[in-house]
């Protein structure tokens, strides 16, 4: 398959279709197979695809939390969002995606909706689906209705969705289908045309004016036909002239939204300010394994993520002389999931607290000694990578804490990251309301976050050698957030 793009992307051939479809089942070169399907896109083709055999029994083991909700799914789909190509599971859906691109002539990107049809109860079950795949079926104006209602018979209804009746025929669809394209221009993304075979007319006649409309109107029309057998006549002339529809109104909808809410291809992030890279390559030479929480969070400083203030010790002594604000958190050094060794407390409020914070983490198997930290208030979220084989770095975001993996909120994508890719990974969790901030309560500040995922992104492409990566938690409200527990894990 990476070949077959390569040829396609070289070739450049300008009657080569633009709609290409994937069916793979071995991904032998990822980034080669990212590298064509990407030009591809640029280029103006639209891809869709299978990838079969892509998921595993289980999780396989991991050091981090990220590396833990990785599978190789997580990284095909997150190589699909990157080369803008339409990930489907089946063979029908990826004929309903080619169907959709093939009527729109072009691109699809909006959500306002027209729904002209020959029968009420059709219509209602395809806007009630638009409405739960977040299409907006929008009323007409005015003057529209008043034009429909004028080139229809009495009873039929002219508002969005219009109902033709029965009694339709192709001259009244033509108007129908003209008057929305010239009234409603600017109203309205795409029109839905669904069609049943009542033997009031002739169904060739009204595929005709159809197709007139497709050619002439200006909004694409995708079209639905109910009847497909007792039609068959009609419609089979319909596909010798090079046209294509359905036969369901839903899977309509559902086609059409996975074309509208495609992946699109953006130029990544490649350079930050306050990012040091030679500073970083200095921290990191000669590291390998996991990093010491020192260095790890000099690496991030560097990186222009922010750090809370704290001190990493050795002696119980050394708490006397810790320069840090009351209340503390105090972590235990050396097991690497602390939380799941009872390794965290919370808010330190005084030295003799501490003390006996100190005595208590000391106690755990593997602890060389604390981590005082300043105590940070606010939401918790998780940014984290994993390297994948042959894929590169996947970066994570998602709900943080110890709620991350138990919940597995979480979105990937592939470094390195664009500003628009750091935006869509924010809102495409659906704890995005809890992040954003409640009834009342303070919320994340979404470009600070994005900020903190790009140069996260960046660390990752300019240094491969990191194998995985968690910032858990990343904490706090408005734009002070902080990565607040840090984790790296070197070649």
């Amino acid at each position: 398959m990476t070949d077959l793009l390569r040829l396609y992307d070289e070739a450049q051939e300008p009657d080569s279709s633009h709609i290409k479809l994937l069916y793979i089942e071995v991904m032998k070169q990822p980034e080669a197979f990212l590298r064509h399907a990407r030009n591809l896109s640029l280029k103006g083709c639209s891809l869709a695809g299978i990838k079969s055999g892509a998921t595993e029994a289980g999780s396989r083991a991991a050091a981090s939390h990220t590396g833990a909700m990785t599978t190789n799914d997580t990284a095909v789909q997150a190589l699909f969002d990157k080369a803008g190509i339409i990930r489907v599971q089946s063979r029908p859906e990826l004929a309903d995606v080619a169907t959709v691109l093939a009527c729109a002539r072009g691109t699809l990107n909006g959500r306002r909706i027209a729904v002209v049809s020959d029968a009420g109860g059709p219509a209602v079950v395809l806007a009630d689906e638009l409405n739960r795949l977040g299409f907006v079926v929008p009323p007409f104006a005015q003057r529209t209705k008043e034009r429909i209602a004028a080139a229809l018979p009495p009873g039929a209804a002219a508002g969005n969705p219009v109902d033709c009746l029965p009694t339709r025929n192709g001259e009244s669809i033509g108007n129908v289908l003209r008057i929305v394209a010239e009234e409603e221009r600017d109203n309205i993304d795409c029109i839905l045309f669904i069609d049943g075979d009542s033997g009031l007319a002739d169904n060739w006649e009204i595929c005709k004016s159809l197709m007139r409309a497709q050619d002439e109107g200006g909004i694409p029309i995708l079209p639905c036909f109910l009847s497909p057998v007792s039609a068959e006549d009609a419609l089979a002339k319909f596909r010798e002239a090079g046209r294509c529809y359905f036969e369901d109104e839903v899977a309509m909808a559902r086609a059409l939204a996975r074309v509208v809410n495609r992946p699109l291809v953006t130029e990544p992030v490649s350079i930050v300010n306050g990012y040091s890279r030679d500073r970083i390559a200095s921290l990191l030479s000669g590291q390998t394994g996991v990093i010491a929480p020192g260095v790890a969070r000099q690496v991030l400083e560097a990186a222009g993520i922010r750090v809370p203030a704290q001190a990493e010790l050795t002696e119980k002594t050394g708490l006397a002389a810790v320069d840090i604000p009351f209340p503390w958190v105090m972590k235990v050094v050396g097991p690497l999931h602390k939380s799941d060794v009872g390794g965290v407390r919370l808010g330190i409020r005084d030295l003799a607290a501490a003390q006996s914070a100190w005595d208590a983490l000391l106690r755990i198997e593997g602890a060389t000694g604390c981590l005082v930290q300043q105590m940070v208030a606010g939401t918790e979220v998780i940014i984290g990578a994993n390297r994948e084989e042959g894929y590169g770095h996947l970066v994570a975001f998602g709900l943080g804490g110890i709620y991350t993996e138990a919940l597995k909120d979480v979105q990937f994508r592939l470094a390195p990251l664009s500003r628009q890719e750091a935006d869509g990974m924010i809102h495409g969790v659906r704890a995005f309301p809890l992040i954003k901030g409640v009834r009342g309560q303070p919320g994340m500040d979404t470009d600070a976050l994005a900020d903190m995922l790009v140069r996260v992104s960046l660390l990752l492409t300019n240094f491969p050698g990191i194998r995985e990566m968690d910032l858990n938690p990343v904490k706090g409200s408005g734009s002070e957030l902080y990565a607040v527990d840090a984790r790296l894990i070197l070649d």
